[in-house]
């Protein structure tokens, strides 16, 4: 079997997931808009696909199993409405979606059953492109990514140049994913299709936002960050608007269902290893 995954949308997840696959024969292909990363992608084994402008028909065509996480606006999906896709089959379909469908719960607990009542124009889009991803009758498989860390994505730089603050809003809580632990969980799901499932991705430690840069501070022997009360703390508009949903998320059916073992069960094991990586 032709095990060729296209990838609309080569991001940051996306390419971690890559060499993962890579060691098990597949082949993969990305979409970016960026000219800038085709040298970069060509390097890692990938086919860049510059969209628009490159035949995303021949590659999907070619493709055996399809991964999206381009980000959806008002318009909707942004390849939906562009590409048909009645012509093509797959073995698989994955969409990178959020947690940030549920919305707020005032910190309650929330599982893939929970209703979806996003208070973020965000959110609001992405439940609109999961309905509009499951109605296409592939086997899709819905993805909802906590807030997303890794290299490079870390607070280790803020608190190193001193820009780190603690934002602190009482009982908030976020919920996070290593990006190993995504590669992991949508290559199990590859290994183990269930179309029409839907997955939280997040690690078993929810915790509120200040306690994360409290240790990313220690592990680094630096001075804790200044605290700052959320109703007076110079935010962006997006950053203000990830604190109007608390949730604590729920990761039980990954585990159950793909067997799956965290690599980084909390923000601890994860920013340990990211500092290790620099050594």
């Amino acid at each position: 079997m032709t095990k060729r995954l296209l990838c609309l949308g080569y991001g940051f997840s996306a390419r971690v997931l890559a060499p993962v696959l890579q060691t098990l024969g597949w082949s993969i292909a990305g979409t970016t808009r960026n000219p800038a990363r085709v040298l970069e992608m060509h390097s890692e084994h990938v086919e860049p696909i510059l969209w628009p402008g490159d035949d995303l028909h021949a590659a999907l065509s070619d493709a055996s199993h399809l991964l999206i996480s381009a980000a959806p606006s008002a318009q909707g999906d942004p390849f939906l409405s562009t590409i048909d896709l009645a012509q093509h089959e797959f073995s698989w379909v994955g969409y990178l979606s959020t947690t940030g469908v549920y919305g707020n719960h005032d910190g309650a607990w929330v599982d893939e059953t929970a209703p979806l009542t996003p208070t973020t124009q965000r959110g609001q889009h992405r439940v609109q492109a999961e309905a509009a991803w499951a109605a296409t009758n592939l086997p899709v498989h819905i993805f909802r990514l906590a807030g997303i860390y890794g290299p490079g994505r870390g607070p280790f730089s803020k608190v190193r140049n001193g820009t780190a603050r603690r934002i602190i809003k009482p009982g908030q809580m976020f919920s996070r994913i290593h990006v190993d632990d995504i590669a992991q969980v949508v290559a199990a799901s590859i290994a183990q299709p269930r179309p029409g499932a839907i997955y939280n991705l997040c690690d078993d430690d929810p915790a509120p936002p200040q306690d994360v840069l409290a240790y990313a501070a220690r592990l680094l022997n630096m001075p804790l960050p200044p605290a700052v009360d959320f109703e007076i703390a110079e935010m962006t508009s997006m950053a203000r608007s990830f604190y109007s949903e608390n949730k604590r998320v729920r990761n039980d059916l990954i585990k159950s269902e793909l067997s799956i073992s965290l690599k980084h069960p909390s923000y601890k094991e994860g920013l340990q290893s990211l500092l290790e990586l620099e050594t």
